[in-house]
């Protein structure tokens, strides 16, 4: 399958210029309220998921939470669009009912396991994490869900498994851009073994204590937040544990610039975006981007490696 080059991709189709500067965002903004106040209705505005049950979690940060509204309609989702702001409008049609993920390779247990019955894995937390885009900018996030290691303890890892990919859901009838070159389908992502079984990574199906669009990735997807965002893998539905390093979607379009580890660190500048700083969405400030986005307790697991050379 052909592979869109980076050099074929201008940046504004990936990151609009007058919204990463923030003009587009207090524009968007100024204009949606607006609307509001006069009472007109907004397409795909409305957040009408269903209600999730949480219990506490100790997993809180004392920052400001990104509004709703931003975090539903600044997604990027490539299946649908490399526009940030379609998909909320195209995403709809896509069907997240029945939903499965089957889980298999290298473990003692393989099973596909049904989507309500993934909801029942474990109890369900709200957890409220600092989010990080290779592009620059960061949000943070009152993600639902549960610890991946729970799901992964299910199926019995076996001793040969040092890896694990993430397959998303790759539907023609409902995702534009698949059969388009834009990136080899479907989106696989992955996580070294340890790194999945880590208490901080999470598998969300939800947000603000509602069932996730699917703008968001809905109904299950992969929440990694010491890793640019491209890591957590969308709408997934198959998960396998592997002896060798699975080859993600990003890293094959552009091994130079999406390295498997992506953890985020200000010292490794992206060929075309400036690491050291990030702009929280909303805000016109840039503010100086955290190693591991703040989240120094996975710092072990990267013991004696060299960061500029896996990254």
């Amino acid at each position: 399958m052909l592979i869109r080059k980076p050099s074929d991709i201008i940046p504004s189709e990936i990151t609009p210029r007058a919204l990463y500067e923030g003009r587009r965002e207090f524009l968007g903004t100024a204009g949606k309220l607006a609307l509001a106040s006069a009472g007109l209705a907004l397409p795909g505005l409305a957040y009408s998921a269903s209600k999730l049950t949480t219990v506490p979690s100790a997993y809180k940060l004392d920052e400001k939470i990104t509004p709703l509204k931003d975090i539903t309609h600044y997604n990027n989702y490539y299946e649908f669009s490399v526009d940030k702001e379609e998909p909320a409008e195209l995403a709809g049609k896509m069907k997240t009912r029945p939903w499965t993920v089957l889980i298999d390779g290298l473990c003692a247990k393989p099973q596909t396991i049904g989507i309500e019955d993934l909801l029942k894995i474990a109890p369900l937390e709200e957890r409220v994490y600092r989010m990080r885009c290779v592009e620059g900018w960061s949000m943070v996030i009152p993600w639902v869900g549960f610890p991946l290691a729970t799901l992964l303890k299910r199926v019995e890892p076996l001793g040969s498994a040092k890896f694990v990919e993430f397959t998303s859901v790759a539907d023609k009838s409902s995702m534009p851009n698949i059969g388009r070159p834009v990136l080899d389908w479907p989106y696989i992502e992955g996580l070294r073994l340890d790194e999945a079984q880590h208490p901080l990574t999470l598998m969300a199906v939800g947000l603000y204590g509602e069932e996730l669009l699917n703008q968001n990735g809905a109904p299950i997807r992969l929440v990694v937040p010491w890793k640019y965002g491209f890591k957590g893998a969308k709408s997934i539905v198959h998960i396998r544990l592997t002896e060798k390093m699975p080859e993600t979607a990003w890293n094959k379009a552009a091994a130079n610039e999406y390295g498997f580890y992506s953890n985020v660190n200000p010292k490794v500048d992206h060929p075309r975006w400036d690491q050291d700083f990030e702009r929280r969405l909303g805000e016109l400030r840039k503010r100086p981007t955290l190693m591991f986005n703040g989240y120094n307790e996975v710092a072990p697991l990267y013991a004696g490696m060299d960061l500029k050379k896996n990254f």
